[in-house]
């Protein structure tokens, strides 16, 4: 009989010699840690806040400059290698520290602009490994040059969607890589509509606020109607029809959808959101499979208190490129989406200003029943963060210099300079459309 206690407590992993004592309080060990985990945000998704990420839409590179951005304060750059392959590095170069902001790229190498070091892999083209130094003053440093390699993730260029797969640890050679998220998953056909179907606009906005917030505000569905009810020109949301919805939520391994219907009306399906950690929001009108329109929007967390969305608005109406074209369809589009995040980015702001100051407590925050996909992503952020922790990865202070938050904040909202060049071309592409017709009377006459 003694044997069998002593073989069972083994199985327990608790030793022969631990007393009743130690063994209750164990016990009362085991409860509070069960207490406490129960308290943590739970988390169904598989990704956590390390993955994949969208960062730009290929139009944005150019052939011979570098296309640099920072990720989770990581500053880093993209370019097109010899072999038209798509290539992102940390933004340093390994000679004297220096950035690759203001190099080149010429004939595929990436140029610093310091002293000139050239960098190229020296792979096959389906051989990506290492990008080394090629050549750096003159031939007496070939042998030194040759032993300098860039740190560099995984870059890949699906459906016109530049992504790179962060794990905040850049690697030398990229086979060194694990990955861990089926890129797969990002695929926009994967999402429940056939894309030949659809035209699409795109724009690029920035906000100078924390990036999770911003996430939370695209899966939130009320604000539709009091924020931006007078800007979205959609009868269905404006002021006067802001209603509360019956609401279906699948959470999966890869994603949190929610299904927002008319309490009346037969229970039609009025807006379909999709979250696919770690930054893309989908947003249907509709089932999917005849949604008049289609957003979707990738987040890109760049640095503290900065963050970029790549929005992709497909339509199943003004397809045609001529009728779209004169109508100044892309321009009126743009000023439509420009107005939109204008509106949500002071709520944004103040946001990240109140939960940095604390203020943003469970005591002081009381959420509604559609809020809980909000509720959903907050327990998926706060696990992953804890897992994660990717701020933790190149922490910032207040001595730390702010030549990349200085540089990065290019488009609408936190930059204006877009907007002033989209209203003054739609003004002198109107008036030319106004004069043509007038010239021809004139001549006529």
């Amino acid at each position: 009989m003694k044997d069998e206690v002593l073989a069972q407590l083994n199985d327990l992993k608790i030793g022969k010699d631990t007393s009743i004592t130690s063994n209750s309080h164990n016990e009362n060990s085991r409860k509070k840690e069960s207490h406490a985990k129960a308290k943590e945000p739970s988390n169904q998704l598989k990704n956590g806040l390390l993955g994949w990420y969208a960062v730009c839409s290929k139009r944005e590179l150019k052939e011979d400059t570098p296309y640099c951005l920072t990720m989770f304060n990581e500053p880093l750059v993209i370019y097109r290698d010899k072999e038209s392959n798509l290539r992102c590095v940390k933004d340093l170069c390994p000679h004297r520290g220096a950035s690759f902001i203001g190099g080149e790229v010429i004939d595929g190498e990436l140029v610093c602009p310091y002293h000139g070091a050239r960098f190229s892999s020296n792979g096959e083209c389906t051989n990506l490994n290492r990008i080394t130094c090629n050549h750096i003053v003159d031939d007496n440093y070939n042998n030194y040059a040759s032993k300098i390699h860039l740190y560099q993730y995984i870059c890949k260029e699906i459906g016109d969607y530049i992504y790179i797969y962060y794990t905040g640890n850049a690697k030398t050679s990229l086979k060194d890589f694990e990955v861990t998220d089926q890129l797969e998953t990002r695929f926009v056909e994967s999402y429940g509509f056939d894309i030949s179907d659809y035209a699409y606009e795109e724009v690029i906005v920035d906000f100078k606020c924390d990036w999770a917030r911003i996430v939370e505000n695209h899966i939130d569905i009320l604000h539709l109607f009091w924020v931006h009810g007078e800007t979205i020109p959609d009868n269905d949301v404006n002021r006067k029809v802001i209603t509360s919805f019956n609401q279906e939520i699948t959470r999966e391994k890869n994603q949190i959808e929610s299904k927002y219907k008319y309490k009346d009306k037969g229970n039609k399906e009025f807006i379909r959101i999709k979250f696919l950690p770690p930054g893309r929001v989908v947003i249907y009108k509709g089932d999917p499979s005849d949604s008049r329109y289609i957003q979707i929007l990738d987040h890109i967390p760049l640095s503290n208190n900065q963050a970029r969305v790549i929005v992709r608005h497909y339509r199943k109406f003004m397809k045609n490129k001529f009728i779209t074209e004169l109508l100044l369809f892309k321009k009126l589009q743009h000023r439509v989406f420009y107005k939109v995040f204008a509106e949500d980015y002071m709520i944004l702001r103040t946001q990240t200003y109140n939960n940095q100051m604390g203020f943003v407590e469970k005591d002081n925050i009381k959420l509604l029943g559609e809020d809980k996909m909000v509720q959903y992503y907050w327990d998926w952020f706060k696990s992953s963060n804890i897992k994660d922790n990717p701020w933790e990865l190149f922490p910032t202070n207040t001595d730390t210099n702010t030549v990349h938050q200085d540089i990065a904040m290019l488009y609408p909202p936190a930059n204006n300079t877009r907007v002033k060049e989209n209203s003054r071309s739609l003004f002198i592409n109107i008036l030319i459309r106004i004069l043509i017709p007038i010239g021809f009377l004139v001549v006529l006459i």
